[in-house]
């Protein structure tokens, strides 16, 4: 049943505000209420979907900020327009502040598609969360009304408690040129996170006021998702040093090229404002501070200036795969497509023509002069050469942003030119890899030297892509090439030879990795080794084939097994928000989306990764040891025309989801949770199968 629409005008009404409420122990527990309160609005379509995206961005970073406030917050596809829910809590939860837990919570509910002005109006409300007159005001509302006219005052910049006055707001980077006070240091900073809803704007605020205390100037730049004003160039000039708290890549950062920099996560600039500000302080007067370079030292992401080498490696290769992904997954799915509609004939070669039939067809014949095999024929012909021409961009795009990750834009074109040059020698994505660190190494080493102002200007659109691609495409052709290649050409051969107890082995290794950290970088390892290798399968060599089989597969049982679980196994064992979360998670999982199983290893992870390893390795198993094939790199059952064997692909997920499910069911039964709290308890034992804290009644 459709839930009634909520008919108040404003992002916040008085069904969406609790008072002195117990919603459970849990951050997971808190978000699961706020969104099915949103739900039950009218304002999203699945509660349980914008729990899954607000759980999910609360792994990757708390929101808790000092003063017991959480903020947590997502853009989901189920929320129609963007939504406050509110909890004063009578039992403060957990939400990773370092002051402690928070008794105040606001979950900003964001449509993807969202509009500047009501996104402006939300980080209005996230930086006013800050302020000790604001907050204080919040606890000591007596009804939800109150509630809901201080956040529609606030909003509407009508709040204006005398006498009071709370962290300044950032300074409009456009009229912040003039000359600073006599002996004031001037301090210039970015702020992003990766929704550009709340913490971006807060840790704004909180630096500006830090650098005041300390008697310093400090000018921001938010680069969230409200309207971006950028620094005036003359202040950055001037600026003795830059803060950069961003959990994303800072736009335009070659702007400040040799400045002293501190930089870190946005939320350290929410929670350690001064001791950034009294950072960047010291780096102003050390001549060997860090300093951004104009190919972006610290580069790409932001990260601390302290990441060890491990963790910068891991970023960039990451990076890399995250942007090749899209190539892949385009070309995966049109070769599967073309062999749909052509059947697998079309990637044979026609006669001695020495072209294959794809090309053949494309070639000789078009719409108004169809082939005789038909219409279907031709289509899958096309739809074969696009995926193949797709797919040929694999080694390149992934070395081209490997460099982009290390030196950002410089390093661009020498990693897509020493990636063209791996595929040249035959040496795939090892060469790949090895390409893509040298170009982003050398791209971030020229960047440094030092040069005349006439010639900065070229640095980046000249003299630094040329130089790059010179050492690493020039390494790779005359040194590092042929061996790489050899070295592709024995792990061909190995794989090849997998057979039998190899093969299983092989399954075992990667259904263990895809289920430990679902969809973080384990999860990324694997699947991009086997997409990777997607670009080298053939007719006669299918083993790419059956490991990216094993890896889809296995990816699609923590979600299914889960939903087994909580939905039809062992339904007491899970709370309603869980069991909702399981019903969406059988579609999830039969897609292939393995972060459906996400909200439930938030909430209870040594219980449910376990269970969920175990049955991705008994998929993985069968998987590969029955020769399933996939040569399409993601779409789960729905690509079941790309599966080869698809009986056996069928009967590996069904194995591995059963056996997960039922190990979850008996960790659930015989190995309890250690906190005393447990929500499933709770709810078990509350009277008529009602909790204050899962279902709390919202007052009228």
């Amino acid at each position: 049943m459709t839930a009634a629409r909520d008919s108040s005008p404003g992002l916040i009404s008085v069904p969406l505000v609790g008072l002195d409420e117990d919603l459970g122990a849990t951050s997971a527990d808190v978000i699961r209420v706020l969104a099915d309160r949103v739900a039950a609005s009218g304002r999203a379509a699945s509660g349980e979907s914008l729990a899954a995206d607000a759980i999910k961005r609360e792994a990757s970073v708390g929101t808790g900020v000092p003063g017991g406030i959480a903020i947590p917050h997502a853009r989901s596809a189920s929320v129609t327009e963007p939504t406050l829910a509110m909890s004063r809590l009578a039992r403060k939860v957990p939400f990773g502040a370092p002051d402690g837990d928070a008794d105040l919570v606001f979950m900003i509910a964001v449509p993807e598609g969202a509009d500047k002005d009501h996104l402006t109006v939300l980080s209005t409300l996230a930086r006013a969360l800050i302020r000790d007159d604001f907050t204080a005001a919040l606890r000591a509302a007596k009804t939800q009304q109150e509630i809901v006219d201080l956040v529609d005052r606030e909003v509407t910049g009508e709040v204006a408690d005398a006498g009071v006055t709370g962290a300044p707001r950032a300074s409009n980077p456009a009229a912040s040129a003039t000359a600073p006070a006599a002996g004031r240091k001037v301090i210039v900073g970015v702020t992003a996170c990766p929704t550009g809803i709340a913490h971006t704007y807060m840790a704004a605020d909180a630096l500006v006021a830090a650098a005041q205390r300390a008697g310093a100037e400090m000018h921001v730049e938010t680069q969230g998702s409200s309207q971006v004003e950028p620094l005036d160039p003359a202040l950055i000039a001037r600026a003795d040093a830059v803060v950069f708290a961003v959990d994303v890549d800072v736009r335009d950062r070659s702007r400040f090229a040799g400045k002293p920099l501190v930089s870190g996560p946005v939320k350290r600039g929410v929670d350690e404002p001064d001791a950034m500000i009294a950072e960047a302080l010291r780096a102003a007067e050390d001549p060997n501070a860090a300093r951004v370079s104009g190919s972006a030292a610290e580069a790409g992401t932001s990260t601390a200036s302290n990441e060890h080498f491990g963790q910068s490696l891991k970023r960039w290769l990451l990076t890399g795969v995250s942007y090749m992904i899209p190539f892949v997954a385009g070309g995966g799915l049109l070769i599967a497509l073309g062999f749909l509609l052509a059947g697998y004939g079309i990637a044979l070669t026609h006669g001695d023509s020495g072209q294959n039939n794809a090309v053949y067809t494309l070639t000789n014949y078009t719409l108004l002069n169809l082939p005789p095999e038909g219409l279907a024929y031709y289509l899958g012909a096309a739809a074969f050469q696009i995926g193949g021409i797709s797919l040929g961009f694999l080694v390149a795009a992934l070395a081209g942003y490997i460099a982009y990750a290390m030196a950002d834009r410089p390093g661009i074109a020498p990693g897509f030119v020493a990636g063209s040059i791996a595929v040249f020698m035959n040496a795939g994505f090892l060469g790949g890899l090895v390409g893509g660190l040298i170009a982003g190494a050398a791209a971030y080493w020229i960047g440094r030297i030092p040069v005349w102002r006439w010639l900065r200007g070229l640095m980046p659109v000249v003299i630094i892509p040329l130089f790059a691609s010179i050492i690493a495409s020039g390494l790779l052709l005359l040194v590092l090439g042929g061996p790489i290649a050899w070295l592709m050409t024995q792990l061909t051969a190995w794989l090849n030879s997998l057979n039998g107890a190899s093969a299983v082995l092989l399954g075992i290794i990667l259904g263990l990795m895809m289920a430990f950290d679902l969809g973080g970088p384990v999860n990324k390892v694997a699947y991009a080794f086997a997409v990777a290798g997607l670009g080298a399968g053939s007719a006669s060599n299918v083993v790419p084939f059956e490991i990216m089989a094993a890896v889809m597969a296995a990816g699609m049982v923590p979600p299914l097994a889960l939903a087994l679980a909580s939905t039809v196994l062992y339904r007491k064992g899970f709370t309603k928000p869980e069991r909702e979360n399981g019903k969406a998670a059988w579609l999830l999982g039969a897609s292939f989306i393995s972060e459906g199983a996400i909200p439930f290893a938030a909430a209870d992870p040594l219980r449910v990764i376990p269970a969920s390893m175990i049955g991705a390795a008994v998929t993985g198993a069968i998987s590969m040891g029955a020769g399933v094939t996939s040569r399409a790199p993601h779409g789960g059952i729905f690509v079941f025309f790309a599966i080869g064997n698809i009986g056996m692909f069928i009967v590996a997920i069904l194995a591995g989801m059963v056996v997960s499910a039922l190990v979850l069911v008996g960790l659930k039964k015989w190995v309890r949770r250690a906190p005393a709290a447990d929500a499933v308890a709770a709810e078990q034992a509350a009277v008529a199968g009602e909790t204050v804290g899962q279902r709390a009644p919202v007052a009228a």
